[in-house]
């Protein structure tokens, strides 16, 4: 099976995979517009930033498996793929520590008013008495929104400075957040207003699209700082604009709308210019720790793909099955045995939607559960259990989860 590698990736975790008879082809230049025409005989596609659209979906004919090489799947047309039977996966909090860092790393620097200092320096003009009136982390209220791997990785730096956390999430419960030692917000606008530090990881979703909102963002007191190491899609950035002046916000942004699609180009945001915008270029998750994580979780799910029943991380997979009954049957291990079972089915008008079949000790007897949408009829169930190599048919109702 060939795997394709379209974004730079360590290609050096993934060498492990060549004894299971992977072919690697590594094509850091590929984009959307190119990536179709690159998936004539992929099995495996791994991506980080490029889109994979409908048309690439559709152009991999021989597509099995698109792994996104981080978190987060937006750059995926997953119901195109999910219309094809091609598996999704991520690879979730693999890079929270690097992300957390940079967020970090953004909240000292406003505060401290890190990058001022450096300029005035680098201009030959010392600026101690201005640059001396920081506020101070300790003791100050962080509201961290969204408390997945990130957010939880950020709660505990956020500790270690002193700070006094704050969540929401859409998980989280007043009870779970009270065993986390963190303060429960029921809203945004909740925790927006209890926050002198206000930090975004969400990730993009329908729902989250926008979900900071100009009424989130004027709830925050006079003088926060605002972090978003998220999406630029989650936080209203107009509304955000508008408001640093009349607020006096301090911002932090590592994520933009309209981002280049490439490592250097050209680059205009206007609400950097504003002067208390600190900026990164999308470099949240891209240490080297985190890189190398990322890829051997990749790895991990290839493997698990190839060899395992189970796919890790998977996104695309029906939480609720859409079968109504199992028909359970006991057969010898014979050839042709469940290949007649499904004839039947297939004769009855039965939609099959999962089987599993479990193999006894001696290779004598198998035993498979063929979960169906609709109850087979007793002419079926005879038609089935008059096979020779059919040691017993049952039909069981399956609990309505959905």
């Amino acid at each position: 099976m060939r795997l394709l590698l379209a974004d730079k990736i360590d290609i050096q975790a993934l060498e492990e995979l060549r004894v299971l008879g992977i072919e690697i082809v590594s094509r850091p230049e590929l984009t959307r517009d190119t990536l179709p025409d690159a998936l004539e005989g992929v099995g495996i596609l791994v991506v980080r930033s490029t889109e994979v659209t409908a048309k690439a979906i559709d152009a991999g004919k021989q597509l099995n498996l698109i792994i996104r090489a981080g978190a987060g799947v937006n750059t995926i047309d997953v119901v195109a793929a999910s219309a094809r039977g091609v598996y999704v996966a991520n690879c979730p909090g693999k890079n929270g520590a690097a992300v957390a860092e940079v967020t970090m790393g953004l909240i000292l620097a406003l505060d401290r008013r890190i990058v001022d200092a450096t300029i005035d320096l680098r201009a030959g003009r010392w600026e101690k008495s201005q640059y001396s009136a920081a506020r101070g982390l300790l003791g100050q209220r962080i509201g961290i929104a969204g408390l997945g791997a990130i957010g939880q990785d950020v709660l505990a730096r956020s500790r270690a400075f002193g700070l006094i956390p704050w969540a929401w999430s859409r998980s989280l419960s007043a009870n779970r957040a009270q065993k986390m030692d963190v303060g429960f917000a029921r809203s945004l606008e909740e925790l927006a207003s209890k926050s002198d530090v206000f930090t975004v990881h969400l990730s993009l979703k329908p729902q989250t699209r926008g979900i900071i909102s100009r009424k989130v963002l004027e709830a925050l007191p006079d003088g926060a700082i605002v972090i978003n190491a998220a999406r630029a899609e989650v936080l209203d950035y107009e509304a955000l604009e508008e408001l640093i002046p009349k607020k006096g916000l301090r911002v932090g942004l590592d994520v933009f709308a309209s981002e280049p699609a490439t490592g250097t180009a050209p680059f205009d945001a206007p609400i950097l210019k504003s002067g208390v915008v600190y900026g990164t270029p999308h470099i949240g998750a891209s240490t080297e720790q985190a890189q190398r994580a990322i890829a051997r979780e990749t790895a991990r799910i290839v493997r698990c793909f190839l060899t395992e029943e189970s796919i890790p991380n998977v996104v695309n997979i029906c939480a609720t099955s859409p079968a109504r009954f199992a028909i359970v049957v006991r057969m010898l291990d014979k050839v042709g045995v469940l290949a007649n079972t499904l004839s039947v089915l297939k004769r009855h008008g039965i939609n099959i939607e999962e089987i599993s079949n479990t193999v006894f000790e001696g290779a004598h007897a198998t035993c498979s559960k063929i979960r169906v949408s609709g109850r087979p009829s007793d002419s079926c169930m005879k038609e089935i259990g008059a096979f020779e190599e059919v040691l017993h048919v049952d039909v069981v109702a399956l609990p309505n989860l959905a």
